[in-house]
Protein backbone atom coordinates (compact mmCIF):
# COMPACT_ATOMS: atom_id res chain seq x y z
CA UNK A 1 0.00 0.00 0.00
CA UNK A 2 1.53 3.43 -0.67
CA UNK A 3 1.34 6.30 1.83
CA UNK A 4 2.23 10.03 2.04
CA UNK A 5 5.22 10.80 3.48
CA UNK A 6 6.93 14.11 4.33
CA UNK A 7 8.87 15.71 2.06
CA UNK A 8 5.62 15.52 0.33
CA UNK A 9 5.71 12.18 -1.78
CA UNK A 10 3.53 11.81 -5.17
CA UNK A 11 2.91 7.87 -5.81
CA UNK A 12 5.36 6.61 -8.78
CA UNK A 13 2.41 5.33 -10.11
CA UNK A 14 1.71 8.89 -11.32
CA UNK A 15 4.77 9.27 -13.17
CA UNK A 16 2.67 8.58 -16.39
CA UNK A 17 0.79 11.76 -16.22
CA UNK A 18 3.42 13.88 -15.74
CA UNK A 19 3.19 16.72 -18.66
CA UNK A 20 7.13 17.95 -19.31
CA UNK A 21 6.19 22.08 -20.63
CA UNK A 22 9.11 23.16 -22.68
CA UNK A 23 11.06 25.50 -20.58
CA UNK A 24 11.30 29.27 -21.28
CA UNK A 25 13.94 31.05 -23.09
CA UNK A 26 16.93 31.67 -21.20
CA UNK A 27 19.12 34.27 -21.04
CA UNK A 28 22.62 33.29 -20.34
CA UNK A 29 24.85 30.07 -19.85
CA UNK A 30 23.99 27.69 -17.67
CA UNK A 31 26.31 26.98 -14.11
CA UNK A 32 28.09 24.34 -16.07
CA UNK A 33 31.50 23.01 -13.88
CA UNK A 34 33.91 24.19 -16.16
CA UNK A 35 32.64 27.84 -15.50
CA UNK A 36 33.98 27.46 -12.23
CA UNK A 37 35.80 31.26 -12.33
CA UNK A 38 33.00 32.93 -14.10
CA UNK A 39 30.80 31.47 -11.47
CA UNK A 40 32.97 32.31 -8.60
CA UNK A 41 33.04 36.15 -10.18
CA UNK A 42 29.33 36.44 -10.62
CA UNK A 43 28.66 35.08 -7.21
CA UNK A 44 31.27 37.72 -5.52
CA UNK A 45 29.20 40.65 -7.21
CA UNK A 46 25.90 39.47 -5.78
CA UNK A 47 24.43 41.63 -3.34
CA UNK A 48 23.34 39.82 -0.49
CA UNK A 49 24.33 37.59 2.40
CA UNK A 50 28.13 36.24 2.36
CA UNK A 51 31.29 37.29 0.17
CA UNK A 52 33.44 35.26 -2.52
CA UNK A 53 32.25 32.63 -3.88
CA UNK A 54 30.18 29.91 -2.57
CA UNK A 55 31.39 27.37 -5.27
CA UNK A 56 34.43 26.41 -7.19
CA UNK A 57 34.79 23.93 -9.67
CA UNK A 58 38.20 21.67 -8.53
CA UNK A 59 40.42 20.84 -11.68
CA UNK A 60 39.02 17.30 -11.85
CA UNK A 61 36.07 19.06 -13.49
CA UNK A 62 33.62 18.42 -10.57
CA UNK A 63 31.84 21.03 -8.65
CA UNK A 64 33.00 21.58 -4.91
CA UNK A 65 30.05 22.82 -2.08
CA UNK A 66 32.26 23.42 0.29
CA UNK A 67 32.08 27.31 0.25
CA UNK A 68 28.29 27.17 -0.79
CA UNK A 69 27.83 25.36 2.20
CA UNK A 70 29.80 27.78 4.89
CA UNK A 71 27.80 30.64 3.23
CA UNK A 72 24.98 29.64 3.49
CA UNK A 73 23.97 27.03 6.05
CA UNK A 74 23.00 29.42 8.73
CA UNK A 75 20.35 30.61 7.09
CA UNK A 76 18.87 27.66 6.57
CA UNK A 77 16.61 26.54 9.43
CA UNK A 78 14.84 22.85 10.92
CA UNK A 79 11.09 23.32 11.42
CA UNK A 80 9.18 20.97 13.74
CA UNK A 81 5.34 21.45 14.30
CA UNK A 82 2.89 20.21 16.33
CA UNK A 83 -0.75 19.54 15.03
CA UNK A 84 -3.99 18.10 16.45
CA UNK A 85 -5.45 15.16 14.29
CA UNK A 86 -9.15 13.50 14.49
CA UNK A 87 -8.76 10.13 13.58
CA UNK A 88 -11.36 7.62 12.39
CA UNK A 89 -10.04 5.07 14.79
CA UNK A 90 -8.70 3.12 11.79
CA UNK A 91 -4.93 2.67 12.91
CA UNK A 92 -3.49 4.81 10.47
CA UNK A 93 -2.18 6.73 12.79
CA UNK A 94 -0.05 4.27 13.46
CA UNK A 95 1.86 4.09 10.28
CA UNK A 96 0.00 1.66 7.60
CA UNK A 97 2.96 -0.89 7.55
CA UNK A 98 3.61 -1.00 11.54
CA UNK A 99 3.05 -4.65 12.86
CA UNK A 100 2.17 -2.55 15.70
CA UNK A 101 -1.18 -1.00 13.84
CA UNK A 102 -2.88 -4.08 12.82
CA UNK A 103 -3.09 -4.96 16.55
CA UNK A 104 -4.30 -1.93 17.66
CA UNK A 105 -6.82 -1.77 14.83
CA UNK A 106 -7.62 -5.07 16.23
CA UNK A 107 -7.91 -4.42 20.00
CA UNK A 108 -8.63 -0.49 20.37
CA UNK A 109 -11.65 -0.17 22.05
CA UNK A 110 -14.64 2.01 20.70
CA UNK A 111 -14.69 4.26 23.85
CA UNK A 112 -11.10 5.03 22.96
CA UNK A 113 -9.94 8.23 22.15
CA UNK A 114 -10.42 10.19 18.65
CA UNK A 115 -7.95 12.74 19.15
CA UNK A 116 -3.99 12.71 19.25
CA UNK A 117 -1.03 15.36 18.61
CA UNK A 118 1.09 14.66 15.72
CA UNK A 119 4.81 15.91 15.07
CA UNK A 120 6.40 16.82 11.83
CA UNK A 121 8.87 17.79 10.57
CA UNK A 122 11.04 19.92 7.83
CA UNK A 123 13.19 22.72 6.61
CA UNK A 124 12.98 26.33 5.62
CA UNK A 125 15.11 29.61 4.78
CA UNK A 126 15.33 32.80 5.80
CA UNK A 127 14.97 35.80 3.49
CA UNK A 128 14.53 38.92 6.04
CA UNK A 129 17.05 40.08 8.77
CA UNK A 130 14.25 40.47 10.95
CA UNK A 131 12.70 36.62 11.05
CA UNK A 132 10.40 35.71 7.76
CA UNK A 133 11.22 32.30 6.72
CA UNK A 134 9.49 30.44 4.05
CA UNK A 135 8.80 26.75 3.72
CA UNK A 136 6.41 24.09 1.97
CA UNK A 137 2.74 24.67 2.96
CA UNK A 138 2.26 21.06 4.50
CA UNK A 139 4.88 21.48 6.86
CA UNK A 140 3.04 24.14 8.85
CA UNK A 141 -0.53 23.80 7.62
CA UNK A 142 -3.44 23.50 10.59
CA UNK A 143 -0.76 23.64 13.12
CA UNK A 144 -0.99 24.31 16.83
CA UNK A 145 3.01 25.28 17.49
CA UNK A 146 5.85 25.54 15.30
CA UNK A 147 9.31 25.53 16.40
CA UNK A 148 12.64 26.88 14.49
CA UNK A 149 15.97 25.91 14.92
CA UNK A 150 18.81 27.24 13.76
CA UNK A 151 22.72 25.39 13.26
CA UNK A 152 23.78 27.13 16.21
CA UNK A 153 20.76 25.07 18.34
CA UNK A 154 18.93 28.32 19.20
CA UNK A 155 15.42 27.69 19.00
CA UNK A 156 12.70 30.02 18.50
CA UNK A 157 8.66 29.87 18.47
CA UNK A 158 7.10 30.88 15.30
CA UNK A 159 4.07 32.62 14.07
CA UNK A 160 2.00 31.35 10.71
CA UNK A 161 1.58 34.46 8.56
CA UNK A 162 -0.07 32.06 6.32
CA UNK A 163 0.30 29.38 4.00
CA UNK A 164 -0.44 28.54 0.36
CA UNK A 165 -2.08 25.03 -0.38
CA UNK A 166 -1.86 25.22 -4.11
CA UNK A 167 1.75 26.32 -4.35
CA UNK A 168 2.69 24.31 -1.07
CA UNK A 169 4.38 27.60 0.15
CA UNK A 170 4.48 28.85 3.36
CA UNK A 171 5.73 32.11 5.45
CA UNK A 172 6.72 32.04 8.98
CA UNK A 173 7.67 35.35 11.17
CA UNK A 174 10.06 34.71 14.67
CA UNK A 175 10.76 37.66 16.54
CA UNK A 176 14.21 38.10 15.78
CA UNK A 177 16.73 40.53 14.16
CA UNK A 178 20.51 40.72 12.52
CA UNK A 179 19.51 37.06 10.94
CA UNK A 180 21.61 35.57 8.15
CA UNK A 181 19.69 35.37 4.87
CA UNK A 182 19.66 34.00 1.34
CA UNK A 183 20.04 35.09 -1.43
CA UNK A 184 17.35 34.81 -4.55
CA UNK A 185 17.86 33.49 -7.79
CA UNK A 186 16.67 34.20 -11.44
CA UNK A 187 15.12 31.56 -12.94
CA UNK A 188 15.78 32.83 -16.35
CA UNK A 189 19.58 31.83 -15.74
CA UNK A 190 18.25 28.15 -14.62
CA UNK A 191 18.91 25.87 -16.96
CA UNK A 192 18.51 22.01 -17.44
CA UNK A 193 21.73 20.30 -16.69
CA UNK A 194 22.83 22.72 -14.21
CA UNK A 195 24.48 21.74 -10.91
CA UNK A 196 22.59 22.20 -7.63
CA UNK A 197 22.33 21.74 -3.90
CA UNK A 198 19.74 21.04 -1.07
CA UNK A 199 20.29 21.16 2.27
CA UNK A 200 17.36 20.31 5.41
CA UNK A 201 16.54 17.39 7.95
CA UNK A 202 15.94 14.19 5.94
CA UNK A 203 14.34 12.03 8.20
CA UNK A 204 15.80 14.51 11.29
CA UNK A 205 19.11 14.22 10.09
CA UNK A 206 19.88 18.10 10.99
CA UNK A 207 21.81 20.61 8.36
CA UNK A 208 22.31 17.38 5.85
CA UNK A 209 23.72 17.82 2.16
CA UNK A 210 22.45 16.52 -1.13
CA UNK A 211 23.70 17.43 -4.83
CA UNK A 212 22.76 16.92 -8.06
CA UNK A 213 21.88 18.26 -11.52
CA UNK A 214 18.51 20.14 -13.23
CA UNK A 215 16.59 16.82 -14.83
CA UNK A 216 14.12 19.01 -16.61
CA UNK A 217 12.33 22.49 -16.10
CA UNK A 218 7.99 23.55 -15.68
CA UNK A 219 7.34 19.84 -15.05
CA UNK A 220 3.33 19.47 -14.00
CA UNK A 221 2.68 17.04 -11.45
CA UNK A 222 -0.82 15.54 -11.69
CA UNK A 223 -3.70 17.33 -10.02
CA UNK A 224 -1.25 19.99 -9.38
CA UNK A 225 -0.97 21.83 -12.77
CA UNK A 226 -0.53 25.57 -11.23
CA UNK A 227 3.21 24.93 -10.74
CA UNK A 228 6.12 24.41 -12.77
CA UNK A 229 7.54 22.02 -11.00
CA UNK A 230 12.01 22.12 -11.45
CA UNK A 231 12.99 18.32 -11.76
CA UNK A 232 16.54 17.33 -9.82
CA UNK A 233 18.07 14.06 -8.96
CA UNK A 234 19.21 15.59 -5.78
CA UNK A 235 18.21 13.35 -2.74
CA UNK A 236 15.47 14.26 -1.35
CA UNK A 237 13.24 12.81 2.02
CA UNK A 238 10.88 13.24 4.42
CA UNK A 239 12.13 16.38 6.39
CA UNK A 240 13.72 17.92 3.48
CA UNK A 241 10.34 19.51 3.02
CA UNK A 242 10.31 23.61 2.77
CA UNK A 243 14.00 23.50 2.51
CA UNK A 244 16.48 25.78 -0.49
CA UNK A 245 17.86 24.39 -3.08
CA UNK A 246 20.59 26.05 -4.63
CA UNK A 247 22.55 26.96 -7.72
CA UNK A 248 26.40 26.74 -7.72
CA UNK A 249 25.98 31.04 -7.13
CA UNK A 250 24.87 30.07 -4.22
CA UNK A 251 21.22 31.56 -4.77
CA UNK A 252 17.67 29.99 -3.48
CA UNK A 253 16.52 28.85 -7.39
CA UNK A 254 13.64 26.35 -5.37
CA UNK A 255 12.13 25.51 -2.26
CA UNK A 256 12.12 21.50 -2.23
CA UNK A 257 8.28 19.75 -2.01
CA UNK A 258 7.75 16.99 -3.60
CA UNK A 259 9.37 13.75 -4.27
CA UNK A 260 7.80 10.39 -6.38
CA UNK A 261 8.43 7.28 -4.57
CA UNK A 262 7.19 3.98 -4.09
CA UNK A 263 8.57 3.59 -0.58
CA UNK A 264 8.39 7.43 0.86
CA UNK A 265 11.90 7.53 0.32
CA UNK A 266 14.68 8.72 -2.73
CA UNK A 267 14.12 7.40 -6.21
CA UNK A 268 16.05 10.18 -7.97
CA UNK A 269 12.52 11.96 -8.96
CA UNK A 270 12.90 15.39 -6.47
CA UNK A 271 10.39 18.09 -7.18
CA UNK A 272 11.18 22.01 -6.54
CA UNK A 273 8.74 25.10 -6.44
CA UNK A 274 10.45 27.39 -8.72
CA UNK A 275 11.60 30.43 -6.58
CA UNK A 276 9.87 32.85 -8.23
CA UNK A 277 6.73 31.48 -7.86
CA UNK A 278 7.60 30.76 -4.01
CA UNK A 279 8.10 34.76 -3.75
CA UNK A 280 5.51 35.95 -5.64
CA UNK A 281 3.20 34.06 -2.92
CA UNK A 282 5.53 35.59 0.16
CA UNK A 283 4.81 39.02 -0.91
CA UNK A 284 1.07 38.53 -1.33
CA UNK A 285 1.10 36.45 2.36
CA UNK A 286 3.29 39.15 3.63
CA UNK A 287 0.98 41.98 2.43
CA UNK A 288 -2.47 40.71 3.39
CA UNK A 289 -1.88 36.95 4.59
CA UNK A 290 -3.65 35.38 1.21
CA UNK A 291 -3.39 34.21 -2.00
CA UNK A 292 -5.50 36.05 -5.14
CA UNK A 293 -5.61 34.11 -8.58
CA UNK A 294 -7.56 34.20 -11.48
CA UNK A 295 -9.94 32.45 -13.54
CA UNK A 296 -11.40 32.00 -16.85
CA UNK A 297 -13.87 28.63 -15.50
CA UNK A 298 -12.85 25.96 -18.28
CA UNK A 299 -11.40 22.59 -17.95
CA UNK A 300 -8.87 21.84 -20.45
CA UNK A 301 -6.94 18.83 -21.49
CA UNK A 302 -3.93 18.29 -23.53
CA UNK A 303 -3.32 17.95 -27.01
CA UNK A 304 -2.74 14.57 -28.48
CA UNK A 305 -1.08 15.18 -32.78
CA UNK A 306 -4.28 12.96 -33.14
CA UNK A 307 -6.44 15.42 -31.82
CA UNK A 308 -4.66 18.35 -33.14
CA UNK A 309 -4.85 16.83 -36.65
CA UNK A 310 -8.76 16.50 -35.98
CA UNK A 311 -9.30 19.89 -35.09
CA UNK A 312 -6.99 20.69 -38.52
CA UNK A 313 -3.72 22.31 -36.49
CA UNK A 314 -0.31 21.57 -37.82
CA UNK A 315 1.18 20.99 -34.39
CA UNK A 316 -0.40 20.03 -30.56
CA UNK A 317 0.57 23.27 -29.13
CA UNK A 318 -2.26 24.35 -27.09
CA UNK A 319 -5.17 23.87 -24.43
CA UNK A 320 -8.05 22.03 -25.48
CA UNK A 321 -10.91 23.30 -23.65
CA UNK A 322 -13.17 20.29 -22.48
CA UNK A 323 -16.03 22.09 -20.65
CA UNK A 324 -17.45 25.34 -20.00
CA UNK A 325 -18.52 26.47 -16.02
CA UNK A 326 -21.78 28.01 -17.32
CA UNK A 327 -21.85 31.50 -16.73
CA UNK A 328 -18.22 31.52 -15.76
CA UNK A 329 -15.64 34.48 -17.39
CA UNK A 330 -15.22 31.96 -20.36
CA UNK A 331 -18.78 31.81 -21.17
CA UNK A 332 -19.59 35.22 -20.71
CA UNK A 333 -16.79 35.82 -23.43
CA UNK A 334 -17.98 33.27 -26.27
CA UNK A 335 -15.59 30.69 -25.58
CA UNK A 336 -17.35 27.14 -26.64
CA UNK A 337 -16.03 23.47 -25.89
CA UNK A 338 -13.59 22.25 -28.55
CA UNK A 339 -11.99 25.41 -29.01
CA UNK A 340 -7.98 25.20 -28.90
CA UNK A 341 -6.69 28.39 -26.87
CA UNK A 342 -3.68 29.01 -28.78
CA UNK A 343 -2.25 32.26 -26.71
CA UNK A 344 -2.83 33.94 -23.51
CA UNK A 345 -2.22 38.08 -24.18
CA UNK A 346 1.37 37.76 -26.17
CA UNK A 347 2.23 34.58 -24.93
CA UNK A 348 2.21 31.31 -26.70
CA UNK A 349 0.06 28.30 -24.97
CA UNK A 350 1.90 25.29 -24.94
CA UNK A 351 -0.39 23.02 -23.08
CA UNK A 352 -3.12 22.77 -20.67
CA UNK A 353 -1.43 22.88 -17.93
CA UNK A 354 0.66 26.22 -19.20
CA UNK A 355 -2.91 27.62 -19.43
CA UNK A 356 -4.06 27.37 -16.06
CA UNK A 357 -0.46 28.51 -14.46
CA UNK A 358 -0.72 31.52 -16.91
CA UNK A 359 -4.23 31.93 -15.51
CA UNK A 360 -3.80 31.36 -12.05
CA UNK A 361 -1.24 34.14 -12.07
CA UNK A 362 -3.09 36.79 -13.52
CA UNK A 363 -5.01 39.55 -11.05
CA UNK A 364 -8.61 38.47 -11.33
CA UNK A 365 -10.65 41.41 -12.94
CA UNK A 366 -8.29 41.95 -15.41
CA UNK A 367 -9.17 41.45 -19.04
CA UNK A 368 -7.20 39.29 -21.39
CA UNK A 369 -7.09 37.98 -25.26
CA UNK A 370 -7.02 34.46 -26.00
CA UNK A 371 -6.38 32.90 -29.30
CA UNK A 372 -8.37 30.03 -29.90
CA UNK A 373 -8.59 27.75 -32.66
CA UNK A 374 -12.13 27.29 -33.41
CA UNK A 375 -13.57 25.58 -37.13
CA UNK A 376 -10.05 25.51 -38.84
CA UNK A 377 -9.51 29.21 -38.02
CA UNK A 378 -8.34 31.69 -35.97
CA UNK A 379 -10.18 34.19 -33.65
CA UNK A 380 -9.91 36.75 -30.80
CA UNK A 381 -11.61 36.75 -28.15
CA UNK A 382 -11.45 39.36 -24.31
CA UNK A 383 -12.29 37.78 -20.91
CA UNK A 384 -12.79 39.13 -17.69
CA UNK A 385 -10.94 36.80 -15.41
CA UNK A 386 -12.56 36.01 -12.07
CA UNK A 387 -11.22 35.34 -9.08
CA UNK A 388 -10.87 31.35 -8.20
CA UNK A 389 -12.14 30.39 -4.59
CA UNK A 390 -9.37 29.77 -2.19
CA UNK A 391 -8.27 26.46 -0.37
CA UNK A 392 -10.28 26.63 2.25
CA UNK A 393 -8.26 27.57 5.61
CA UNK A 394 -5.23 28.34 2.82
CA UNK A 395 -5.04 32.09 4.12
CA UNK A 396 -5.92 31.77 7.92
CA UNK A 397 -4.11 29.83 9.88
CA UNK A 398 -4.55 30.02 13.93
CA UNK A 399 -1.40 29.33 16.40
CA UNK A 400 -2.68 27.83 19.45
CA UNK A 401 -1.33 26.23 22.35
CA UNK A 402 -2.09 22.29 22.35
CA UNK A 403 -4.81 20.83 24.04
CA UNK A 404 -4.07 19.59 27.36
CA UNK A 405 -5.10 15.82 28.04
CA UNK A 406 -6.89 14.88 31.49
CA UNK A 407 -4.01 12.93 32.28
CA UNK A 408 -1.57 15.34 33.43
CA UNK A 409 1.14 13.63 31.21
CA UNK A 410 -1.09 13.96 28.09
CA UNK A 411 -1.02 10.15 27.26
CA UNK A 412 -4.26 7.93 27.19
CA UNK A 413 -3.19 4.44 28.11
CA UNK A 414 -4.46 1.29 28.28
CA UNK A 415 -2.95 -1.99 29.05
CA UNK A 416 -2.09 -4.65 26.88
CA UNK A 417 -4.26 -7.49 25.80
CA UNK A 418 -2.52 -11.46 26.56
CA UNK A 419 -2.52 -11.82 22.39
CA UNK A 420 -0.92 -8.29 22.19
CA UNK A 421 1.96 -9.16 24.57
CA UNK A 422 2.51 -12.73 23.10
CA UNK A 423 2.90 -11.18 19.31
CA UNK A 424 4.80 -8.40 20.32
CA UNK A 425 6.80 -10.63 22.79
CA UNK A 426 6.71 -8.37 25.72
CA UNK A 427 5.88 -9.76 29.63
CA UNK A 428 3.97 -6.08 30.18
CA UNK A 429 3.73 -2.31 29.11
CA UNK A 430 0.71 -0.13 28.81
CA UNK A 431 -0.32 1.00 24.70
CA UNK A 432 -0.17 4.61 24.02
CA UNK A 433 -3.83 5.34 22.25
CA UNK A 434 -3.61 9.10 22.35
CA UNK A 435 -0.97 11.65 22.97
CA UNK A 436 -1.21 15.18 23.64
CA UNK A 437 0.84 18.31 25.78
CA UNK A 438 4.06 17.09 27.52
CA UNK A 439 4.14 13.94 26.04
CA UNK A 440 3.51 14.85 22.73
CA UNK A 441 6.09 17.66 23.00
CA UNK A 442 8.49 14.88 24.47
CA UNK A 443 8.42 12.84 21.19
CA UNK A 444 5.87 9.53 22.64
CA UNK A 445 3.41 8.92 19.78
CA UNK A 446 -0.03 7.02 19.34
CA UNK A 447 1.52 2.98 18.89
CA UNK A 448 4.29 3.68 21.60
CA UNK A 449 3.74 0.68 24.54
CA UNK A 450 5.58 2.47 27.53
CA UNK A 451 7.21 -0.36 29.41
CA UNK A 452 8.50 1.54 32.61
CA UNK A 453 7.99 5.32 34.42
CA UNK A 454 11.53 5.96 36.43
CA UNK A 455 12.11 2.28 35.94
CA UNK A 456 9.36 1.08 37.52
CA UNK A 457 7.51 -1.34 35.45
CA UNK A 458 4.32 0.05 33.92
CA UNK A 459 1.92 -2.94 35.12
CA UNK A 460 -1.60 -1.08 35.26
CA UNK A 461 -2.50 2.47 33.92
CA UNK A 462 -3.50 2.60 38.06
CA UNK A 463 0.01 2.17 38.77
CA UNK A 464 1.29 4.34 35.86
CA UNK A 465 -0.51 7.22 37.04
CA UNK A 466 0.68 6.67 41.41
CA UNK A 467 4.24 6.66 40.21
CA UNK A 468 3.52 10.21 37.48
CA UNK A 469 2.05 12.23 40.55
CA UNK A 470 5.06 10.48 43.39
CA UNK A 471 7.16 12.78 41.19
CA UNK A 472 4.57 15.52 40.39
CA UNK A 473 7.19 18.68 39.54
CA UNK A 474 10.01 16.58 39.02
CA UNK A 475 10.84 14.99 35.94
CA UNK A 476 10.25 11.67 35.01
CA UNK A 477 11.74 9.02 31.75
CA UNK A 478 9.43 6.56 30.35
CA UNK A 479 11.06 3.50 28.88
CA UNK A 480 9.12 2.90 25.47
CA UNK A 481 8.58 0.54 23.09
CA UNK A 482 8.27 1.73 19.47
CA UNK A 483 8.77 -0.97 16.95
CA UNK A 484 11.87 -3.09 17.35
CA UNK A 485 13.05 -0.19 19.64
CA UNK A 486 13.26 0.71 22.93
CA UNK A 487 14.31 3.92 24.44
CA UNK A 488 14.02 6.70 27.27
CA UNK A 489 12.21 10.10 26.82
CA UNK A 490 12.21 12.43 29.58
CA UNK A 491 8.58 13.98 30.41
CA UNK A 492 9.24 17.62 31.73
CA UNK A 493 8.35 17.61 35.87
CA UNK A 494 4.28 18.59 35.72
CA UNK A 495 4.47 21.95 37.27
CA UNK A 496 6.85 23.50 34.99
Amino acid sequence: MHSICRCKVVLLAGLLALAACSASNRDSAPDSPSAGSAQSAVAAAQPGVGTGPPASAPSAGLPDFVALVKLEGPAVVNISSIRTVRDSRDGAEFGADDAVAELFRRYLPPSAPREFLARSLGSGFIISADGYIVTNAHVVANTDEVTVKFTDRKEYKARVVGVDVRSDIGLLKIDAQGLPVVRIGDMARTEVGQWVAAIGAPFGFENSVTAGIVSAMGRSLPEENEVPFIQTDVALNPGNSGGPLFNLRGEVIGVNSQIYSRTGGYMGLSFAVPIDVAMDVVKQLRASGKITRGRIGVQVQELSAQLAASFGLSDAGGALVALIEPDGPAARAGILPGDVVRRFDDQAVQSGAELVRMVSASKPGTRVRLEIWRAGASRVVTVLLGELAPERAASQVRVTAPEQAVDPAGLALQGLAPEQRAQLGLSHGLAVLAVTGQAARAGVRPGDVVLAINDVRALTVAQFEDQLLRHSGRPVALLIRRGTDTLYMALRGQDD
